[in-house]
């Protein structure tokens, strides 16, 4: 395994291909009196394609992704796409973040300056991080896998194998939302040895409140967390059920069609952050669009979306949590976790609820998770 440098040069034809596309898109009809309840809505995915034809300029976008340092190791068969930042500090302590869907490593562009260089932006320096931010395998510029299996728990894995026998650390700190939720307990749990503590924004679906038959085993708020989730995987929930199960003939129209993909992946961005319906009240078409661009120049939506699949049919079951664990909440976010569950399932040292934010925390409100990923890993400094 060998680490080396990492630059993004999509070429002209696939921008040009992409181009011709977007000029020739065959737009399906809308019904006159809805707006988003039957998915993404017509005139706002018209105006997003429209501008992505005429204004969105991905070389600026390119050169400004280039400035982080940017590396590839082969990492199990996979080549795994990685940013490192250093900080800048007396003593910065390594920390690998983790992304989700239908974000990418990108999730974390807007915090990764303010933890690598906490004086520069109003901080202390001894709050440095090292930043790593790896895209999951299938990912973005990672490589897909080309066998099954590749789930939570086998990135926690490659993630273990990249921190310790390519970066050469001992001990580090995790942090992650979404899927990177999921594969930062698994490092937790798979390789308590080399935590000092890990950093969560949610715990996904609990698998285990949705298939409990007993309701006098659960408390009030395990309850209504249970009826809140069957309530919202009857509304929201159709992409999990098409990508957990028939995740590549979804694939085969959305690969195609950049105005297919967009309209599936701009839903989950108005769905699930807070922007009380309005995408621009948090994104501007330039971040959108690039987020878009990544899974388009990659052709990468198929093998992102196995990754429900693997997660739905080979992950393994996953035991208390004994690594000190922070989450942080934010309140726009999925399905937020009833606290007496997560106290059972982790070694909870800090629960904060953010004022602001939904899923997308680190996009969303970065000053805000930056302060709780300071705070929480201060203490743990003096070990490190």
């Amino acid at each position: 395994m060998t680490v080396e440098r990492f630059q993004i040069q999509v070429s002209d034809e696939v921008l040009d291909d992409l181009q011709y596309r977007l000029n020739h898109v065959r737009w399906p009809d809308q019904l006159e009196d809805s707006a988003w309840e039957h998915g993404t809505e017509l005139s706002y995915l018209k105006s997003l394609v429209a501008y992505w034809r005429d204004h969105f300029d991905w070389r600026v976008q390119e050169a400004k992704l280039n400035r982080f340092s940017q590396f590839r190791s082969h990492i199990d068969g996979i080549d795994v796409h990685f940013v490192h930042e250093r900080g800048k500090g007396p003593h910065p302590l390594p920390i690998i973040l983790t992304h989700g869907w239908p974000d990418s490593y990108l999730r974390y562009q807007k915090i990764i300056p303010l933890l690598t260089d906490p004086a520069a932006h109003g901080g202390n320096p001894e709050d440095a991080f090292d930043v790593i931010v790896p895209s999951l395998p299938g990912f973005g510029f990672s490589s897909c896998p080309d066998h099954r299996g590749v789930n939570n728990s086998y990135v926690s894995e490659m993630w273990a194998k990249l921190m310790t026998q390519e970066l050469g650390l001992n001990k580090f700190a995790a942090a992650g939302g979404d899927i990177g939720s999921g594969v930062t307990r698994y490092l937790a749990a798979n390789h308590p040895e080399l935590l000092v503590g890990i950093h969560l924004t949610d715990i996904g679906i609990i698998r285990d409140l949705m298939t409990a038959q007993d309701p006098a085993k659960l408390s009030e708020e395990e309850l209504q967390y249970k009826k809140n989730a069957q309530e919202w995987l009857a509304l929201e929930g159709g992409y999990i059920s098409i990508q957990s199960t028939r995740p590549q003939t979804l694939a085969y129209g959305l690969s195609d069609s950049p105005a297919g993909l967009a309209g599936w992946m701009i839903e989950k961005f108005r769905a699930w952050s807070d922007c009380k319906g309005d995408l621009r009240q948090r994104f501007s078409e330039d971040e959108l669009l690039t987020h878009i661009m990544i899974y388009w120049v990659t052709n990468t939506i198929g093998s992102t979306s196995r990754m429900y699949y693997e997660n739905s049919h080979s992950l393994p079951p996953l035991g208390r949590i004994e690594v000190p664990t922070a989450v942080a909440l934010f309140p726009a976010d999925i399905l937020l976790p009833p606290k007496e569950w997560a106290v059972r399932n982790l070694n909870i040292t800090s629960w904060n609820t953010m004022p602001r934010g939904g899923h997308f925390t680190a996009l969303e409100e970065p000053e805000l998770l930056v302060k709780d990923i300071r705070e929480f890993y201060r203490p743990f400094r003096t070990i490190y």
